[in-house]
């Protein structure tokens, strides 16, 4: 494994460097992230979590693995979230978001998306 504390006073220096070290639980413990940048048009704010799916051509799909807060949601506001897979899928033939708040109390809300775009941190010419 790497030693994320010995990387730090390094990158320190480079105020624009951003360095990830994820890695997942399953064999070959590699993560492919991707950032989800969305642009969101309720009137009220909303708060809470998006899981996105992704599936390629073959019907072989991936379910994001986001460990973060909860983001809010307002009308009109890009809000970009740094999402992680197990698998990397080159070619995408479909893209699902799933809203939640994660409460058990009060009614369910909907999240609507004006705009998405869905870029690969791994491959960014994709």
């Amino acid at each position: 494994g790497y030693y994320a504390d010995r990387w730090k006073n390094m990158l320190i220096p480079y105020s624009s460097t951003k360095a990830y070290f994820d890695t997942s639980d399953k064999d070959p413990f590699c993560m492919y992230n991707y950032l989800l940048d969305i642009t969101t048009w309720n009137k009220s704010i909303r708060r809470g979590f998006i899981t996105v799916k992704i599936i390629d051509y073959a019907g072989n799909t991936v379910e994001s693995q986001i460990n973060s807060e909860a983001s809010t949601f307002q009308q009109y506001k890009r809000v970009k979230i740094l999402t992680g897979f197990y698998q990397d899928i080159e070619k995408i033939a479909k893209i699902s978001l799933t809203f939640s708040t994660k409460t058990l109390i009060g009614p369910k809300q909907k999240l609507r998306i004006l705009q998405m775009k869905l870029k690969s941190l791994n491959n960014p010419k994709r």
